[in-house]
């Protein structure tokens, strides 16, 4: 195996792929990337077993071959070579030499037959989607997935792909958020659970990439090819729970705010609530939302947002945190929030938007 490369045309490619790989594993070779040059392309694959990527990079005149090499290294030393070197690489006695002007290198190797790959099912369905509506749709809800929940269908992002619409779900347990996109139509409805790690993944990879993306889903696996990229990731196997039952549907108390302001209030008000468990009182009265929060050394700070509302008054408490995360992620100037009582969830949305609503479920204080 002989090429040369740029190192322009080589380093953000790599760096996703790197992004993948895993810095302590059980096996030496998941520590490593898999070169692979055939005819005029350079395919460069990382996996840490869950998910797998590929970047396919254009060459001219390169010798075929395949070999893997230290992740870390292979990019550090690439990254550090000056701005639009040309990189030649070639194996020679079991070890990749590398060398831009008058610096070279050699890296130790493994096999690329020993090199795993991540089992693919045959697809169920194929889309094409369009790449930032996809980033779009996942960005709005990746941040209420679970992190290390014993209910393992929980770290993860529920998919579900059908009449004419693909939608996100992601709850902890303690809130929840989900989000649509129109895209055409493909009959049945497909749901597939995509691990934390996966989604993660996706939205880094989908911030890279311009124009649609193919999506397909199978038994085992949801892939997401582009000309430059094809990401493959594991589904998890599980039933995730009936999210419909979680959104609640007998709110009478709807509050328009504004959402910075509101969102900059929590933020002040969240400096003193207590460490651990994050809460925050909310007192709702006529045309005012009421913020105070306190913590164990007796410290207290808080304050009153204007709001559109008439009607009953209402004291429900919050873990703060959850209302700055969909605070976060919204866009639109006013949040609706629509509650009923001070045991009831809350549910969160755009005025005039009915594709993104979230659910945060009370606290006692």
């Amino acid at each position: 195996m002989k090429f040369v490369v740029n190192r322009e045309s080589l380093l953000r490619p790599l760096q996703q792929v790197t992004g993948v790989v895993e810095r302590r594993q059980t096996l030496p070779i998941l520590s490593n990337v898999l070169l692979q040059v055939e005819g005029d392309i350079l395919a460069i694959t990382g996996t840490d077993l869950e998910v797998e990527l590929v970047s396919r990079i254009p060459l001219q005149n390169a010798k075929p071959g395949e070999v893997t090499v230290p992740a870390r290294k292979f990019m550090d030393i690439c990254r550090e070579l000056p701005d639009k070197a040309d990189i030649e690489m070639e194996v020679i006695n079991q070890r990749l030499s590398i060398r831009s002007g008058r610096f070279k290198s050699t890296l130790s190797t493994l096999p690329a037959t020993d090199f795993p790959s991540v089992d693919k099912s045959e697809a169920d369905m194929n889309l094409k989607v369009e790449s930032k509506a996809l980033k779009s749709l996942i960005d709005k809800t990746a941040f209420a997935m679970a992190q290390q929940d014993v209910r393992y269908f929980l770290n993860g992002m529920l998919f579900e792909v059908g009449e004419g619409t693909m939608r996100t779900v992601a709850t902890d347990g303690h809130r929840l958020a989900m989000s649509d996109m129109e895209i055409d139509s493909v009959g049945k409805i497909n749901q597939v659970i995509v691990p934390r790690k996966g989604v993660l993944e996706l939205q880094r990879l989908l911030g890279e990439l311009e124009g649609h993306v193919t999506l397909s889903i199978g038994g085992n696996h949801l892939c997401v090819e582009s000309t430059e990229y094809v990401m493959t990731t594991k589904l998890v196997d599980g039933r995730f729970p009936d999210y419909n039952r979680v959104i609640p549907k007998n709110g009478d108390k709807v509050v328009l705010a504004d959402r910075v302001e509101l969102r900059q209030a929590l933020n002040r008000t969240a400096i003193l609530s207590n460490e651990k468990f994050r809460g925050i009182r909310v007192n709702l009265a006529s045309g005012v939302l009421h913020l105070s929060a306190n913590n164990p050394e007796q410290e207290e700070a808080e304050e009153s947002v204007n709001v559109d509302y008439e009607g009953d008054s209402l004291e429900v408490g919050f873990n703060v945190v959850y209302l700055q995360d969909v605070l976060g992620v919204l866009q639109s100037e006013k949040v609706r929030i629509t509650m009923h009582d001070g045991n009831s969830s809350a549910l969160l949305d755009e005025p005039g938007a009915e594709n993104t609503v979230y659910v945060v479920m009370p606290m006692k204080l």
